[in-house]
């Protein structure tokens, strides 16, 4: 078979949703990219083959201005400016645009890694087999990312990696069993169905389960009311097995599982059947959305403590805010044995991960994000999910970028950490208690406004934290104005108005307050002027503007920049989270 040879920078495993994002971080800073996925389809759990929501600290908007931003946001508000029926295979061509067409990256999809190279502790090469062509995909370079949920570089590469809870004392944990096992959450499958204006019967297969009565399903009666359009997390196996060796026996028992749950709504359960008579099966999941497998271990291995405690860490990178959600191990047999589904452990609104969390500890040029990131079992309940693997993704691909860029390793990235963290700032994530450094310019030049106070648009903080909304609230027609001795300016950065305060995540199992549209206070038109000694003149004119991060090349000495709102996306007034200029000279 054809072996076809690649050399890049920044080699990315896995394109679920910390895999888009670390590669497309890692090539808008330089970076020569190559993704590699197994899938035909981008997204992972997120993807049209899964159909998961897009979990985060924000916890479906119940924490207001906690959702992540930066790449992420830019996913989502594109997908509401193009997707507004909430269609999943309209999110594989949205996550498959971005990647595929941006400039320094290669897509390999259908191409399953399945062999390494080594050079002493560091990986030389991994190698990939593409079905779809029948070739194989070596592929060599610098740094190494792993974010392809079962850590599959690790038993390759030899680097460390744990499966399996930890003992409660080795770090403390009370939420932790007694003694060490090798347990994980399960898998899970689920199904969507919709209604028709006629009856619809429904004969389950033989192989399905069957269950007469309510009480032989998790939460009894109450479970399966409502949400058949998406189907339900409790049809959950895999804990009590090997969560990838078992997969596709696994798969097989969820689908009897899944056909059983919808017998029993259609044809024996007393609430539903009446009510479900004119629903049928639209679509069956039939990849496992998979929750745990093996995890990293890195120079930090994140854990309950570090959680409940905020985070507080001096290389923090990522942040979390999702609850410890820990699944029993049994899953959905846990009905039988008297156990909950899961118990939900509180965490803070908000909590830090480190940078040493992203890095192995004994391979020198390997990094992850996502579910196989350092962390015990306990602190991944909560930093499983996808929003939370979007950060730590987006925080891969800039810290690779800096270690390929300085030819240094990503432990020693480390030494450095105030820059990738000043980056990330830029690149408009989130990261609690760090301000972005502000250039002399934005802090010097007089800023006024044709009404309010314009100060908090530099204060380096560019979302609501707690009570301070951080912004400065324009209504259609304001002007926010610096002026300034003539300098030369490279770009102005805005931070606008996505209604950080809503809900923007699609899903098809969240009560109905998603936004299907952009948001009303969006800036659709806003125009940016610059006065270059001889009145204001303008720069750009922005006419459907959709996005929440804009930055604009200036590139030339002036001595004044204005931006004027002029319409938004329907809402009378809209925020200002941010104005930056930019000084480096040319």
């Amino acid at each position: 078979m054809d072996t076809i040879t690649h050399s890049v920078d920044i080699c990315v495993v896995g394109g679920g949703m910390a895999g888009i994002t670390a590669a497309l971080s890692a090539a808008r800073h330089g970076a020569r990219v190559l993704l590699m996925h197994e899938r035909p389809v981008l997204g992972g759990n997120a993807s049209s083959e899964c159909r998961i929501h897009i979990c985060g600290a924000d916890i479906h908007n119940y924490k207001k201005h906690m959702r992540e931003t930066g790449i992420l946001e830019e996913l989502r508000l594109e997908n509401l400016r193009r997707n507004p029926n909430k269609n999943f295979s309209v999110w594989d061509t949205i996550l498959y645009e971005k990647v595929r067409f941006e400039p320094n990256v290669t897509l390999l999809l259908n191409c399953s890694c399945l062999e390494v190279e080594m050079d002493g502790a560091r990986i030389s090469s991994v190698t990939g087999w593409q079905q779809t062509t029948q070739q194989y995909h070596q592929v060599a370079a610098t740094i190494f990312a792993d974010c392809s949920g079962d850590a599959i570089l690790a038993p390759l590469s030899g680097a460390d990696f744990r499966v399996g809870r930890e003992a409660r004392a080795e770090y403390g944990e009370s939420i932790a069993p007694e003694e060490a096992d090798a347990c994980t959450m399960g898998m899970t499958c689920l199904f969507q169905a919709r209604e028709y204006a006629t009856p619809q019967p429904f004969t389950a297969p033989a192989w399905a389960e069957h269950f007469p009565t309510c009480a032989e399903l998790p939460y009894g009666a109450n479970g399966h009311k409502n949400w058949w359009t998406m189907g339900y997390w409790w049809i959950e196996l895999g804990g009590v097995n090997d969560s990838i060796a078992d997969t596709e026996r696994l798969r097989d028992e969820l689908l009897g599982l899944t056909l059983g749950v919808w017998d029993h709504i259609k044809n024996h359960c007393p609430e539903c059947s009446e009510r479900a008579a004119n629903w049928a099966l639209d679509w069956l999941q039939f990849l496992p959305a998979k929750r745990e497998s093996r995890r990293y271990i890195g120079d930090h291995v994140l854990n309950q403590g570090d959680v409940t405690e905020g985070g507080n860490f001096p290389d923090l990178v990522a942040y979390g805010g999702w609850s410890m959600d820990d699944h029993h191990p049994t899953g959905f047999r846990a009905v039988g044995l008297g156990h909950p589904a899961t118990i939900f452990h509180h965490v803070p609104p908000r909590y830090g991960i480190p940078y040493r969390s992203l890095y192995s500890r004994n391979i020198e040029n390997l990094m992850f994000a996502g579910r196989d990131a350092s962390c015990s079992h306990a602190a991944m309940s909560s930093t499983r999910v996808m929003g939370t693997g979007c950060s730590m993704g987006q925080a891969v691909g800039v810290a690779a970028a800096l270690a390929v860029q300085q030819g240094i390793t990503p432990r020693a990235v480390g030494t450095q950490i105030a820059t990738v963290q000043q980056q990330l700032i830029a690149d408009d994530c989130y990261l609690p208690g760090l301000l972005r450094e502000r250039s002399a310019l934005t802090l010097q030049a007089q800023l006024t406004a044709t009404q309010g106070d314009p100060e908090p648009v530099r204060d380096g903080v560019n979302r609501q934290v707690g009570e301070d909304p951080h912004c400065w609230v324009a209504q259609l027609g304001d002007t926010l104005t610096y002026t300034f001795a003539a300098q030369y300016v490279s770009e102005a950065v805005l931070i606008l108005d996505s209604a950080m305060a809503g809900n923007i995540a699609m899903s098809w199992h969240q009560r109905d307050d998603q936004m299907t549209q952009i948001p009303p206070p969006m800036p659709k038109c806003f125009r940016l002027e610059v006065d270059r000694g001889n009145g204001w003149e303008l720069l750009h004119h922005a006419t459907e503007n959709y996005q929440r991060h804009i930055r604009i090349p200036i590139e030339e000495s002036v001595q004044g920049v204005r931006y004027t709102l002029e319409e938004t996306w329907g809402a009378a007034e809209s925020r200002v989270y941010a104005f930056y200029l930019e000084e480096c000279n040319p």
